[in-house]
């Protein structure tokens, strides 16, 4: 078994991301935890929504109940990037040129470095928000499908439908598909075809027995975990129609035992699967071996972030139930 460092932090914890080598828990009563020689806390919101790590820079960006969008530094300094008084913030993405999404309501709103902020009206609530990989562009998950803005320009939205309660949206590495969660127990995908006014193509991810709640993408972006099953859902994007006609790998299966939360390792196809029992398994893609990294715990994992180096990986529970498994040995 790989060394496990405990941490224990009162109550639910939403994410953990690495800045640097450093782990920063973020707890729903509205904490960041960060072990840094020791445990030290920043006090960020009166009540955390959501947490996520800025790719583009070494800082996280948090949103609350307190209607507050900020930047955690990796010394735990904040700033407050906007206010929204009496509105929760609880979608957040983070952009290339220091550009920060955030929703609240039927609106999403980026704001750019120099702090002017754009405002992107829905007919219906905001469900989540991603940045494309290329270029300023954000993909915002509605009913009905997802509606993709330039950020830049005041062309009119491109509008990707399809019935139902998309509840998140994620772009593939390579900005060639969108993927989103569904109310109902799937995934819904486009395949974003170049060719100027050719339509997207959609992708039907289906046969979940519960809600997806994580997604992670394989550094190359050929293979797309997700949660949602007695076992991690990993379904192949190495060809050019993605998933389309495909079986998904399912790793890591254990009895009636659900997967909650999926992981994959910055530099290998290995994957981290994190279960309802607190439960930690690292599943290589090419041959399905399995590694134990953590026995189960007090409550379900939440959330899991390697370091970039990939010898450390963090978890987070429901339960407070928090750590850091060193795998280099």
């Amino acid at each position: 078994m790989p060394t496990v460092a405990p941490l224990d932090i009162d109550g639910h914890v939403l994410a953990v991301e690495f800045l640097g080598d450093t782990p920063f828990f973020a707890s729903a009563a509205g904490a960041v935890h960060r072990l840094e020689g020791g445990e030290k806390i920043t006090e960020a919101h009166q009540g955390m929504l959501t947490c996520i790590r800025d790719p583009y820079s070494e800082s996280l960006i948090s949103g609350g109940e307190d209607g507050k969008v900020l930047r955690i530094a990796a010394d735990g300094s904040t700033t407050v990037l906007a206010e929204a008084p009496r509105k929760w913030i609880s979608q957040l993405a983070a952009g290339p040129q220091g550009a920060v999404a955030y929703s609240y309501g039927k609106s999403t709103f980026v704001r750019l470095s120099d702090g002017t902020t754009k405002e992107f009206p829905e007919e219906r609530t905001v469900e989540g928000i991603a940045f494309a990989p290329k270029g300023l562009r954000i993909a915002v998950a509605r009913y009905n499908g997802v509606s993709l803005h330039w950020v830049g320009m005041s062309a009119p939205p491109v509008n990707l439908e399809w019935k139902g309660a998309h509840t998140s949206v994620t772009f593939s590495p390579d900005g060639q598909f969108i993927v989103t969660t569904m109310q109902e127990n799937a995934l819904h995908g486009w395949k974003m075809d170049a060719k100027p006014g050719a339509e997207a193509r959609h992708m039907r991810m289906t046969g979940y027995p519960a809600k997806v709640k994580s997604l992670s993408w394989s550094n190359k972006g050929k293979w797309l975990a997700s949660s949602g099953a007695p076992a991690a859902i990993v379904w192949p994007f190495q060809g050019k129609d993605g998933p389309m006609g495909k079986a998904p790998l399912e790793l890591g299966t254990r009895a009636n035992i659900m997967a909650t939360s999926v992981k994959f390792h910055p530099v290998e196809d290995i994957l981290a699967i994190g279960f309802i029992d607190g439960m930690i398994l690292a599943v290589r893609i090419g041959d399905a071996k399995e590694a134990l990294l953590r026995r189960p715990g007090k409550g379900a994992i939440t959330s899991m972030s390697w370091s970039k180096s990939g010898k450390l990986l963090a978890f987070a529970s429901e339960a407070g139930d928090c750590g850091v498994v060193d795998i280099s040995g």
